[in-house]
């Protein structure tokens, strides 16, 4: 890992749509070997404590990050976008994450929703010069209500995804995410961290603290970034 590690974030401004702009911050190191495109859950925004320290953790591994917010969060609503006002998003984002970060291995995702409304957009037409998703929880389902219905697009999306999961996600329970990701042959990779919750939470009798798990997982994130990177 880089010894120098920046913790000032560059703050920038997103065009939408014509109606819509949104906030954003651009972290990287002084020799990125890739960027990542980082989306916010539903309940929390792009300054949320996990998703800057996991911003900060892919900086001290060499790897860029550009945050942003989604419209809803922008205003204060609670109430999450339309899924095309969302995709909107997840597309100005990576737009903007291309120019800023030109000739770098482009990678896109984001934690639970923001990972979920990425795959959706990349489905739907793929994101230019992205080479891989990465989920930081995928919401399979709703908590208490077992489901694959949201996973039914992932079959259109061409490119390596890695999901990182919690063995005790209640938004993703592993006898149903596993047999899908089994679905999408090659294409998916998934790893587990034993006891972390969606929030990627540990109790203290697991051996672990949520810091360990977090390093743990930005670990296997950037050694997917390097295979993937050199396909």
């Amino acid at each position: 890992m880089s010894e120098a590690v920046p913790r000032e974030a560059r703050a920038l401004r997103l065009q939408v749509d014509a109606a819509e702009s949104v906030s954003a911050l651009f972290l990287a190191p002084p020799e990125p070997r890739a960027c990542y495109v980082f989306a916010h859950g539903a309940g929390a925004g792009m300054q949320h404590a996990f998703m800057a320290a996991f911003a900060e953790g892919l900086a001290a591994r060499d790897v860029a990050t550009l945050r942003y917010q989604f419209p809803y969060m922008e205003k204060g609503s609670k109430r999450t976008d339309p899924p095309a006002l969302a995709q909107a998003a997840v597309r100005a984002a990576v737009a903007e994450a291309a120019r800023l970060a030109a000739g770098l291995p482009l990678f896109a995702g984001g934690k639970s929703f923001g990972g979920r409304m990425t795959s959706q957009a990349q489905s739907k037409a793929a994101l230019a010069g992205v080479r891989g998703l990465v989920f930081v929880g995928f919401p399979l389902h709703p908590a208490g209500k077992p489901g694959i219905e949201r996973a039914a697009h992932l079959s259109q999306v061409e490119i390596p995804m890695l999901f990182l999961q919690g063995t005790r996600d209640e938004l993703a329970e592993l006898d149903l995410l596993g047999p899908v990701i089994e679905t999408l042959g090659a294409r998916a990779t998934l790893e587990t961290f034993d006891d972390a919750d969606h929030s990627f939470h540990v109790r203290a009798r697991s051996g672990r603290n949520d810091a360990q798990v977090r390093e743990a997982m930005l670990d296997a994130t950037v050694a997917w970034m390097a295979t993937s990177a050199s396909r």
